[in-house]
C-alpha cells in the first residue's frame, strides 16, 4: 500500500506519541505570527505599527531559537520545553493586555519580541527525536521521516492562517492568538512528557572532540547558506506572485496560484517520502536545486495568471524534497549532541532569508515590475545551485548509511 512506509514509521514505539502533538504544535507556530498582525491591527488600525510588533517578533524568534535549543541539547528536552512554554504564555497574555491597553508602539514591539523570543521549537525537538530514535538500526528511513516532517509542516500552514483569519473575519483577533498559543503550549506540554522518546544527552564515544560538536565547520555554514537562500526564495515568491497577479488585474487569483503551490508541493513531498532514493542526498541537492533553478527561470516568460500558476506548480513541486535533504543532510553532518541547535540555526537562517527578500523583491518590483521580484527568486535558486554543486563532495554521505547499511562510527549512538 502507498503509505505503508509512513504508516511502519508511526508505529514504531513512541514515534506517534511525539510526532502528534509536535504537529499540532506546528498549526500553532503557523498561526502566531498572522494572529498578531490581526491582534495589532485590529486595536491600532495602523498598518506601521502592525509591522513594528511582527518584525520584532520575526527577529526575537530567529535570534534566540538557536540558544534555546542549545539548552535543550545541554539539559534535555523534557527540562527545558516546560519553563519555555510557561514564558511563552506568560508573553502572549502580556501581548494581548498591552494591546488591549492601548500601549505605546515601544511596548507593544516589545511584546512582540517576547512571544518570538519564547516560541518552542517543537520542529526541531521532533527532528531530533526521529534521528535519535532511527540512526542506529534504521537510518534508511531517516529521509522518510524527515519527509512526513515536512508534510506536517505544510499542512499547519495551510491550516493555520485560514483558522486565524476565519476568526479575524467573525471578529475575533484576541481568539486566533490564544488559540494559536494554546496549541503550542498544550501541544509542548504533551510532548515533553513523552520521555522514552527524548535524545540522550550522553556525549559519545571517546572518539569524539570538542571539534566534531562545534557548528563552525564548512559543512554547516553550506547548509546555513542553502536555507538562506530558499528562505529568500520563499520571501520574493511571495510578493512577486501578488504583484504579478496585481498588475495583470486579477488579485483574486492570488489564493488559487498559492493554493496550486502548496497543494503540488505536498503531493510530491509524500511521493518523494515514500521512495527509497539510490544516489547519494548530495547528489539530490543538486539535481532538485538544479530543477528549481529551471522552473524559476520560466517565471520570467509567463504571461497570464493561469501561466504563473502551471510554472508555480511546478517549482512547488520541487522544493519539499530540498525540505527533505537539508535535515538529512544536516544530520550527517554534525554530532548529534548539537543537532537541535543546527536544525534551529538552520531554520534561522531561512527566516532571515525570507525577511531580507520581502524589502529586496519589493524594490525589485517597484523598479522593474514583477518579473524584477522574479529576478530575485531566480538569483536565490541559481545561488542554492552553484553551493549544491560546491559542496558536492563536501556533503556527500556514506551511501551505506541511506541503503540500511551499518552506519559509521560517528552516526552511532
Amino acid at each position: 500500500m502507498p503509505s505503508a512506509n509512513y504508516r511502519s514509521l508511526l508505529r514504531t514505539p513512541g514515534a506517534a506519541a511525539f510526532f502528534l502533538p509536535a504537529s499540532f504544535e506546528r498549526v500553532g507556530v503557523a498561526m502566531t505570527s498572522l494572529s498578531i498582525v490581526w491582534l495589532v491591527h485590529d486595536q491600532t488600525g495602523a498598518f506601521a505599527t502592525t509591522g513594528l510588533v511582527t518584525g520584532a517578533f520575526a527577529v526575537a524568534d530567529a535570534l534566540v531559537a538557536p540558544q534555546l535549543a542549545r539548552l535543550v541539547d545541554r539539559f534535555g528536552q523534557t527540562r527545558i520545553l516546560p519553563p519555555s512554554l510557561l514564558a511563552h504564555a506568560v508573553a502572549v497574555a502580556g501581548l494581548v493586555s498591552l494591546v488591549a491597553a492601548d500601549a505605546s508602539d515601544t511596548l507593544l514591539a516589545l511584546g512582540g519580541a517576547l512571544v518570538g523570543a519564547s516560541v518552542p521549537q517543537l520542529g526541531a525537538m521532533s527532528a531530533a527525536r526521529w534521528a535519535a530514535l532511527l540512526r542506529t538500526d534504521r537510518a534508511a528511513e531517516l529521509p522518510t521521516a524527515f519527509a512526513l516532517e515536512s508534510i506536517s509542516n505544510a499542512v499547519a500552514y495551510l491550516v493555520g492562517p485560514m483558522l486565524v483569519s476565519a476568526l479575524a473575519a467573525t471578529g475575533h483577533p484576541v481568539a486566533g492568538t490564544v488559540l494559536a498559543a494554546s496549541l503550542s503550549v498544550v501541544g509542548g506540554l504533551v510532548l515533553s512528557a513523552q520521555r522514552g522518546s527524548a535524545p540522550s544527552l550522553t556525549i559519545g564515544d571517546a572518539t569524539h572532540t570538542h571539534d566534531d560538536r562545534s557548528l563552525l565547520h564548512s559543512a554547516v555554514l553550506l547548509l546555513m547558506g542553502l536555507n538562506l537562500a530558499i528562505g529568500i526564495f520563499f520571501g520574493a515568491m511571495q510578493v512577486s506572485v501578488t504583484a504579478f497577479v496585481v498588475e495583470h488585474g486579477a488579485p483574486g487569483a492570488a489564493a488559487p496560484i498559492f493554493a496550486v503551490s502548496s497543494c503540488s508541493g505536498l503531493l510530491a513531498g509524500w511521493l518523494y517520502g515514500l521512495r527509497r532514493w539510490r544516489a547519494s542526498p548530495a547528489v539530490q541537492l543538486l539535481v532538485f536545486t538544479g530543477a528549481l533553478t529551471l522552473g524559476t527561470l520560466l517565471l520570467l516568460t509567463v504571461g497570464s495568471p493561469f501561466g504563473l500558476g502551471l510554472v508555480v506548480a511546478l517549482t512547488g513541486a520541487t522544493i519539499p524534497p530540498l525540505l527533505v535533504l537539508f535535515p538529512v543532510l544536516t544530520e550527517s553532518t554534525v554530532h548529534q549532541a548539537v543537532l537541535t541547535q543546527a536544525f534551529s540555526w538552520l531554520g534561522s537562517a531561512g527566516a532571515a532569508g525570507s525577511a531580507a527578500a520581502a524589502a529586496v523583491s519589493g524594490w525589485a518590483i517597484d523598479s522593474l515590475g514583477a518579473r524584477g521580484g522574479f529576478a530575485v527568486t531566480v538569483t536565490a535558486a541559481v545561488a542554492m545551485t552553484l553551493q549544491s554543486l560546491a559542496g558536492l563532495r563536501l556533503l556527500r554521505t556514506p551511501r551505506g548509511q541511506w541503503t540500511g547499511a551499518e552506519p559509521t562510527t560517528a552516526h552511532k549512538r
